[in-house]
């Protein structure tokens, strides 16, 4: 009978849990609606920005990701949850004062004006009620997914033109240095590179900031998914930038010439407007084996590791 007793204490104790845990996310969920309808206005206007700015168009795939990855680790993620109201305030009135802040001190004509601030105030909102209802163990295990949110933030105006120049200035050096190693004579004059036949302009349409936040969201959940050490995602994840210039700059370098030797519509086609995808494919297949390197390089640590414990395990054994 006490194996029996033992086992009904069991199941009902795993009831009580299950029960706990799904109160705790119909309170989330409940906290996430109520904050969505108090910032209704930012997430209507972030929404609307996400899909005018070619630079902003992943903000809205973002919670999705991060609601998936939740529940793809959730076993782990739920294992010890608790309630840590110090550090949930915390959160949310850093939330709101960053909030009340932005909005006493940006104006409208401020670039995208209040919508980083609020967004990230949103976010920070969401990081404490995340922290209230679960606790401290509980995001400390999933903060992948939860700091993945911050890329719900679309950065200033200032940083990202900034940025495109950069992107711009990377792939018009990286364009000039292929057009010199296939020994095609080539004259650079600022973002204007002159072959014979033709002048291209690597304007900011081409910096190709779209493909390049793309990829690095890309490298960043494969170095999560499909590496362990600290060190090799974040290698894994900076590859990106390098390598979004170096796609940048095959993509112009093969469009001009093609448009020199084959057709010159092949600046303003089809391949020119949507044969960004057709790149981005091959920059994959360029780090689909340095991923497996690193999970190779992986492997051996760990059975390295392993085989050491095992002798010092023997050596002791002997010693007694």
């Amino acid at each position: 009978m006490r194996p029996v007793r033992e086992q009904n204490m069991t199941i009902e104790t795993m009831r009580n849990a299950d029960s706990e845990i799904r109160k705790k996310h119909a309170a989330f969920a409940a906290f996430v609606a109520v904050s969505g309808l108090v910032f209704w206005k930012t997430l209507s206007t972030l929404l609307a920005y996400s899909l005018s700015r070619e630079s902003s168009s992943h903000i809205i795939l973002i919670p999705f990701v991060s609601l998936y990855l939740l529940y793809s680790e959730r076993t782990r993620i739920f294992a010890s949850t608790g309630t840590s109201v110090g550090p949930a305030i915390g959160l949310i009135c850093t939330g709101l004062a960053v909030y009340s802040f932005a909005a006493w001190h940006v104006y409208p004509h401020d670039g995208n004006g209040l919508l980083p601030a609020a967004t990230f105030s949103l976010v920070l909102l969401w990081l404490g009620g995340f922290v209230l209802f679960y606790g401290t163990q509980a995001a400390r295990t999933g903060a992948f997914a939860l700091l993945f949110l911050l890329l719900m933030v679309p950065p200033p105006d200032g940083i990202l033109d900034r940025v495109v120049y950069l992107l711009q200035e990377g792939s018009t050096d990286n364009t000039y240095v292929l057009f010199r190693m296939l020994g095609v004579p080539v004259l650079r004059q600022g973002f204007f590179l002159s072959v014979p036949g033709v002048t291209i302009e690597v304007a900011q349409e081409c910096s190709g900031i779209r493909s390049s936040l793309a990829l690095f969201i890309t490298c960043l959940l494969a170095a999560h998914l499909f590496l362990r050490t600290t060190w090799r995602q974040a290698f894994f994840a900076l590859l990106a930038l390098p390598l979004a210039i170096i796609k940048n700059a095959i993509r112009i370098a093969t469009l001009t010439l093609l448009s020199v030797y084959v057709d010159p519509r092949f600046l303003t086609g089809r391949l020119h407007r949507e044969g960004g995808f057709v790149f981005f494919l091959l920059v994959l297949a360029i780090l689909a084996p340095i991923l497996r390197l690193l999970q190779k390089s992986e492997g051996r640590l760990a059975s390295g590791n392993l085989e050491g414990d095992v002798r010092a395990r023997k050596e002791f054994a002997r010693e007694i």
